[in-house]
């Protein structure tokens, strides 16, 4: 049979047979596949940026403690403010034998290591807390020594002493001489302590030249324990004297 007629007749019966014939197979190629279309990820939405927290070193709260309660770390005493109640006694404790309050004792045992360390001495307490009834006998004396005015100018009335709360402390150092006098503040102590006081929590409480505020004379070795915070607070804005620092009144003198 003629080639021509042959393949005629194939075609004719793939046609009958309903197979429609591919170039591409017929050709030996293999038949592409579909490219999957990406699905789309949904744009995450940005995150808000946080806002950083406010932070404080150290942050003074002038409303932390009362100045006029006499269990107050704050407490202001002075000839102008007595204490509330005026026989108050603090909670007792001991530094070396003596009695102040117990806060003060914690921090005069980190002062007298910070003092010694520093090799300006070693720190020794000579009056800490006295009582309602010993504060009268201490004025009693000093102004039958010194008159009323040079007494007063020296030692509180009962019930107007800082002595009373056990937050001071009339300090001196071994071996150094000059206790309870003015040229302690000219003691290798006295200038250590007056410089580095306030990293304790104490200030010296009756600076020289304030006599007109505080009504006392310069006292050297007279410190008061205010707590860290205040203390440094009160360095950092160079106020010495708690009345100007709290704009009180001054207290030269007693009211009657």
């Amino acid at each position: 049979m003629p080639v021509n007629r042959l393949l005629t007749l194939v075609i004719s019966g793939a046609l009958i047979l309903g197979i429609t014939a591919d170039p591409a197979m017929a050709a030996g190629e293999p038949t592409p596949t579909a490219t999957p279309t990406a699905t789309p990820t949904a744009t995450p939405s940005p995150t808000a940026t946080p806002t950083p927290p406010v932070l404080c070193g150290v942050c003074f709260n002038p409303g932390a403690f009362s100045l006029t309660k006499a269990n107050s770390l704050w407490v202001v005493a002075n000839k102008q403010r007595p204490l509330n109640p005026i026989t108050y006694k603090p909670v007792i404790g001991y530094f070396k034998g003596v009695q102040v309050a117990k806060v003060t004792a914690a921090a005069l045992t980190q002062m007298a290591a910070g003092m010694l360390k520093a090799k300006a001495g070693t720190l020794l307490l000579n009056s800490g807390y006295r009582s309602y009834d010993t504060q009268v006998a201490v004025h009693d004396r000093q102004v039958a020594r010194l008159g009323l005015k040079a007494g007063e100018a020296l030692a509180a009335r009962p019930g107007y002493s800082e002595h009373q709360t056990g937050l001071a402390a009339d300090v001196s150092a071994a071996g150094q001489g000059c206790t309870i006098q003015v040229c302690f503040a000219k003691t290798k102590a006295g200038k250590w302590l007056a410089a580095n006081s306030w990293q304790y929590g104490f200030i010296l409480r009756y600076p020289d030249g304030q006599t007109p505020t505080t009504g006392y004379q310069f006292e050297p070795w007279h410190f008061r324990y205010v707590g860290i915070e205040l203390a440094t607070e009160m360095k950092s804005q160079n106020i010495t004297v708690l009345e100007k620092f709290w704009n009180l009144p001054a207290a030269p003198s007693y009211s009657y």
